[in-house]
């Protein structure tokens, strides 16, 4: 065998396992065959100092196998911005809901992280048949069949589609809040609380998306 065949050989056995991999993540979505619409749900953003909490529901084809997709921590910027596009380009519907920084003040992040779920499930423009959810019970979405997965994002292909979908968004969103308040180096930190994040905050004090419930100890 060549280099050339013996390179060919490795990256098809390499796409193979890719593929059983991916088709793994799929477990919990063949679980339910009667379902004809399932929805995965994930949040991001509830631990940071700064800007809201987001969560994504995402209606995937039940024949769907997306390759490299994972939990959206797992991967790379540049991979979630590519799985990005292959979900918003094979998802029947997605949708993103938000809680901002007043409102996780007002009623606490968990009660703002589930406000973020609703919005997110309500958006779509399909009525899903079953809820995937990342370790949670939604309350308020009573009428849609729930399972809640623990590490669902690193299980169920939907779970972590609605990962990536809500991770990019936020991540987005915190590169464009650096330009309207600089200094707090939203752009890399994505409002979570690092060296410079709370060096900057001891320093300049908060800007108005910062969470006051959540800063009390650095301001």
């Amino acid at each position: 065998m060549t280099k050339k065949e013996e390179a060919a050989a490795r990256r098809a056995e390499k796409l193979e396992k890719e593929k059983a991999r991916v088709e793994a993540l799929c477990e919990f979505e063949k679980k339910y065959p009667e379902a004809q619409y399932i929805c995965g749900i994930d949040e991001v953003g509830r631990g940071p100092l700064a800007g809201p909490v987001m969560a994504g529901a995402v209606i995937l084809p039940r024949d769907a196998r997306i390759l490299h997709i994972n939990d959206s921590k797992k991967l790379t910027p540049k991979r979630r911005e590519e799985l990005y596009e292959v979900i918003r380009e094979e998802a029947i519907s997605w949708h993103i809901g938000e809680a901002g920084p007043e409102r996780i003040d007002e009623i606490n992040i968990l009660q703002a992280t589930f406000e973020a779920m609703r919005e997110a499930v309500r958006g779509l423009s399909v009525r899903p048949d079953l809820l995937l959810v990342d370790a949670v019970h939604i309350p308020g979405l009573d009428d849609i069949r729930q399972v809640s997965i623990i590490k669902g994002d690193a299980k169920s292909q939907s779970i972590a589609a609605a990962s990536i979908m809500a991770k990019v968004t936020r991540d987005r969103l915190m590169v464009q809040y650096e330009k309207v308040w600089p200094g707090y180096d939203f752009a890399s930190n994505k409002g979570y609380g690092t060296a410079q994040h709370i060096a900057a905050l001891k320093k300049s004090g908060p800007c108005p998306i910062h969470r006051k419930t959540f800063i009390t100890h650095f301001v």
